[in-house]
């Protein structure tokens, strides 16, 4: 999942951030958690005096729950992967993976929807218009980042990235495997006017919806229905149907470069992620016993 996520998912998928983006501070960051995703949402929407105190309380809500019954399953979830890490490893397995995460992200949605249809329907056309310009920042920002340079330099930025997340797992590579790793890395499909597109396209129905919620003050299970149905959208493509064939061959492409990284680590590499991987099940047992 990409990392553009709008406010109706983020207090969900803020804690697969951490789990998948391979924050070195799992517990400083999940602890702080609520604090974050406030600021982060605050951000976005500018709340009001009287919205503050109750976003705040269901933030904090979400996180006792979360704590409670999401996190055992991440360890859980990390310790298979402990022992995916003694055979090889394919596109299947990477894929079913994400299937789980998005499963665990799906029950999060279905606990939070309650709060984010109050939180829709509280918004004022200033706050919606906030949003649409903290859009229109963040996207100068990502076209900075993504749509300049040639080719080769998109692919270069794209493939650093990818190094970033592989090294945080494995430690260092040598330079053989560098080389596999980006001839993977660029292997799939390149098309960054494309990504900003769709995340236009996101932005776009996000900010429609909001747009009809406080025009036409729907019933709440109306409202639900909206909020659903694009956060649903959300773990897929906006533009997946015009463009079938690029998103399926770049998840493939995906799902190839990461079980080459895993099948490619020598014994001493993927030591160095099984400690890795304990010491996140540790911190999610440790987080998890704070909220009993």
């Amino acid at each position: 999942m990409r990392p553009y996520r709008v406010f109706t998912v983020r207090a969900a998928l803020f804690l697969f951030a951490l789990l998948l983006a391979g924050c070195s501070a799992l517990r400083l960051g999940y602890a702080n958690g609520d604090t974050f995703v406030y600021w982060w949402m605050n951000g976005y929407i500018d709340f009001t005096d009287d919205q503050k105190p109750w976003v705040k309380a269901r933030i904090d809500n979400f996180f006792a729950w979360h704590r409670k019954n999401q996190l055992p399953a991440y360890a859980q979830l990390l310790a298979r992967e402990q022992q995916r890490l003694q055979n090889k490893v394919t596109p299947a397995d990477v894929q079913a993976d994400y299937g789980e995460l998005k499963k665990y992200a799906m029950l999060a949605m279905e606990k939070t929807l309650p709060d984010l249809t109050d939180l829709a329907l509280s918004l004022q056309p200033q706050q919606i218009a906030h949003l649409e310009k903290k859009f229109a920042s963040t996207n100068d920002s990502y076209r900075k980042d993504t749509l300049r340079g040639s080719v080769e330099d998109r692919q270069f930025f794209r493939y650093k990235k990818v190094m970033k997340q592989a090294e945080y797992w494995f430690g260092d590579f040598s330079a053989q495997q560098e080389q596999q790793i980006r001839a993977a890395s660029d292997a799939r499909p390149l098309d960054n006017e494309l990504w900003m597109a769709e995340r236009l396209q996101r932005q776009h129905e996000l900010i429609g919806i909001l747009k009809k919620i406080q025009a036409e003050r729907p019933s709440k299970d109306v409202v639900s229905g909206l909020l659903r149905g694009y956060i649903e959208r959300s773990f897929d493509h906006f533009l997946y149907d015009q463009h079938k064939a690029f998103f399926d061959t770049s998840r493939e492409g995906t799902l190839q470069m990461v079980a080459l990284i895993v099948n490619i680590a020598t014994p001493a590499q993927k030591t160095f992620a099984l400690k890795r991987a304990q010491k996140w099940i540790e911190d999610c047992h440790s987080l998890a016993a704070k909220g009993t």
